[in-house]
């Protein structure tokens, strides 16, 4: 009987580097405030947010993820051709197909890495470096490049309130590869479809080749006025995001902080080993909910980059842990829990150690 070889599998994986991109422009709350009703001080106290960063229409999602490819491979100390697997987190390239992935490979000379896409919102990073460990550890791929980038300006509606103003852009990497100790604890993810149109588009893609046909589009309450019911004369067959703020803090706050949990005690740590905590960076009262919950010590440094960078889904953890490493070198080896939720509702965490 003929024998199938297998793959030499690797003990086990670490991140070798990050990389980051933000964009050049800052949208302020006061700007947000001639979009809605609302003011700074509301902004601040519900969500956290000042400032968001945004890309100028002439900067991609592709662009904004080749910076931080590179920038990672350098912190890495490898280049495009030492990549096995090139993993894109991104729920805003334009393209159905092909991939993100695919031309970022060509861009970056990983060719002929394979590439391919994730489209896991907010949890998306953290299904990639799930991905990326599984497959380092197994033999299949020896060095994974994982990144999220979002080009979520692309995808709002200014003028309305439920998530629009939360949102920014930008793109995080991380290198995954090899290692003789443990750099990445199991990995705890799933989903939650009975929740799937808490974060939605308002209306799906089709109904712009049914206008175009003649037919009549979706009526849809994401685009309707509310005092009046009729459907709002500046509503776009653009689809856009929306959510039920309400559903995702209570989820996020509550059964989020148990996927935290999980993903700790599946990792052999307890809180007050732990050195940061870095959590999509979806609402600050929902960071602060979740360290309540989990019961950090004062001693875990809790990524806040949503302050000045605003919520931008599955960049939010790298550029934040991008962020916690610039200001605090010292984390460098040391334990982190992240977590990652979203549209889905999905969700994904683990302990990593820092590069």
């Amino acid at each position: 009987m003929a024998t199938i070889k297998q793959n030499t599998p690797n003990a086990h994986s670490k991140i070798l580097g990050m990389g980051a991109y933000r964009p050049s422009v800052t949208v302020t709350n006061d700007d947000v405030c001639q979009w809605i009703e609302s003011s700074d001080e509301w902004i601040v106290k519900r969500t956290g947010i000042h400032t968001r960063k945004r890309a100028p229409k002439e900067v991609s999602v592709l662009e904004m993820a080749e910076h931080a490819a590179r920038e990672a491979l350098e912190n890495a100390g490898l280049t495009g051709e030492q990549l096995s697997t090139i993993i894109v987190s991104t729920v805003t390239f334009p393209y159905m197909t092909p991939s993100l992935a695919a031309k970022l490979a060509d861009r970056i000379g990983a060719t002929p890495a394979a590439a391919y896409d994730v489209s896991a919102a907010c949890a998306g990073y953290c299904y990639g470096i799930a991905q990326a460990d599984a497959l380092v550890r197994s033999g299949a791929a020896t060095n994974v490049l994982v990144i999220g980038a979002e080009k979520l300006s692309d995808v709002i509606d200014n003028g309305e309130r439920s998530i629009s103003f939360l949102l920014g852009d930008g793109a995080g990497a991380a290198v995954i590869g090899p290692s003789d100790e443990p750099g990445i604890g199991p990995s705890v993810w799933g989903s939650d479809g009975s929740k799937w149109d808490a974060i939605r588009m308002t209306h799906p893609l089709t109904d712009i080749l049914t206008v175009e046909q003649g037919g009549e589009r979706t009526f849809s309450k994401d685009l309707t006025d509310p005092e009046t019911g009729e459907m709002r004369p500046d509503a776009t067959l653009w689809p856009t995001l929306r959510q039920d703020g309400q559903t995702v803090f209570r989820w996020a706050s509550w059964e989020g902080a148990r996927v935290a949990q999980e993903a700790l005690d599946a990792a052999g740590l307890a809180p007050e080993e732990l050195a940061a905590f870095v959590p999509h960076q979806a609402n600050m009262r929902i960071i602060d909910q979740m360290a309540k919950v989990l019961k950090l010590p004062e001693s875990v440094i809790i990524a806040r980059d949503i302050a000045d960078a605003g919520n931008t889904s599955a960049a939010s953890i790298p550029l934040a842990t991008h962020r916690l490493l610039a200001e605090h070198p010292e984390l460098s080896g040391k334990p982190s829990l992240q977590i990652g939720f979203g549209a889905g509702l999905v969700y994904g965490a683990q302990v990593v150690l820092l590069p």
